[in-house]
């Protein structure tokens, strides 16, 4: 299987390392605007053709599919191309900027019969298939809330603020453990460096139950920090991203309600009748594979191409991804005013 990928940048080369790795698959074209950067995987990767003009790249019949990994502003318009060249495409994340496009993008692909595929690389991470599977036998209990931090120095983005940015990774991750959409979002946020453009913000999301997960995400901060809590009314969970090993850790700790046995006042309880009893129990480190998440989504994308498969994180994932950050992008514009998800 030939495959061709637009966009050698930041993420490009990493994309065409995973995809190289895989037995009867090969990056044959390459297409960048930036000369230096097609010299630099020319030099990694001497077989591979190399083009300024992606529209080389789709007249190949003999490639099969194509990776998008090109700013945000053109996935659309790239994607599309690409799909109605007949090829199976692959876009980074977020799919696109706008709700309307992505929608657009899974049409044309569904009418091509072709694989739409987004890059949502922490769905395909060990420890975060691994939080799922906690969540859903239940060992947490109840969820009550989930904060999540994404923020380091840099990399300052031209186009998009850091909510379009670093925000796509949390929401996916939240969708996929919760299996459901936000009721509401609020989003604050600051522009510091860049006028126009935020580099700092706070995402609040509410979902049924009660569940509420917030989110930091910024581009001011000096120290590199992935993690994400999870509380829950039986345990408690903590995933750290940064470490090597030891990535999520269970706390048996929580609060217990427990009602004394007082006489009730006339009208009113008073403080003394209830007690909260905290309980601390062990810390379990639970046992993750040690696999390259993006090693994994490229075979993913691969197998779902030689055999008709549904993508994990299909077209549709990548639309609802696109539908919270416009919600997000709209509260941000208008002061953290709240934002109702209408579900389709």
């Amino acid at each position: 299987m030939k495959l061709g990928i637009i966009g050698c940048g930041y993420w490009g080369p990493n994309l065409i390392r995973n995809f190289n790795n895989i037995s009867g698959v090969e990056m044959t074209h390459c297409g960048d605007l930036d000369e230096s950067r097609l010299n630099h995987i020319k030099g990694i990767y001497p077989k591979t053709i190399v083009t300024k003009d992606y529209r080389e790249i789709l007249s190949k019949k003999d490639v099969d599919a194509i990776i998008v990994a090109t700013p945000i502003d053109t996935h659309y318009k790239i994607a599309k191309d690409a799909l109605n060249a007949d090829k199976h495409v692959l876009v980074e994340k977020p799919i696109t900027n706008s709700y309307e496009d992505a929608t657009n993008l899974i049409k044309i692909s569904e009418k091509n019969k072709k694989v739409l595929m987004v890059d949502h690389t922490f769905e395909y991470s060990s420890p975060v298939i691994k939080i799922k599977e906690i969540i859903e036998k239940d060992e947490l209990g109840s969820i009550f809330t989930i904060d999540m931090i994404r923020v380091n120095l840099g990399l300052f983005q031209e186009k998009v603020n850091v909510i379009w940015d670093l925000a796509p990774h949390d929401i996916s991750m939240l969708l996929y453990w919760l299996g459901d959409m936000p009721l509401s979002v609020r989003a604050i946020g600051k522009s510091y460096i860049r006028e126009g453009i935020e580099d700092d913000a706070h995402i609040n999301l509410m979902f049924k139950n009660k569940v509420m997960a917030n989110m930091h995400v910024s581009w001011l901060d000096p120290c590199k920090i992935r993690r994400t809590t999870i509380v829950g009314n039986r345990k408690m969970l903590v995933f750290d991203d940064i470490m090597q090993e030891e990535k999520i850790k269970i706390y048996d700790k929580g609060v217990i309600i427990q009602k004394n046995n007082i006489p009730k006042q006339p009208y009113y309880d008073t403080y003394e009748q209830w007690a909260l009893t905290y309980r601390s129990g062990d810390i379990h480190t639970p046992k993750i594979e040690n696999k390259e998440p993006l090693s994994i989504m490229a075979s993913h994308f691969i197998d779902c191409i030689r055999n008709k498969k549904k993508p994990l994180t299909d077209g549709y994932s990548g639309l609802r991804v696109v539908k919270v950050l416009e919600a997000a992008q709209q509260s941000l514009k208008n002061d953290g005013s709240k934002v109702v998800i209408e579900n389709d």
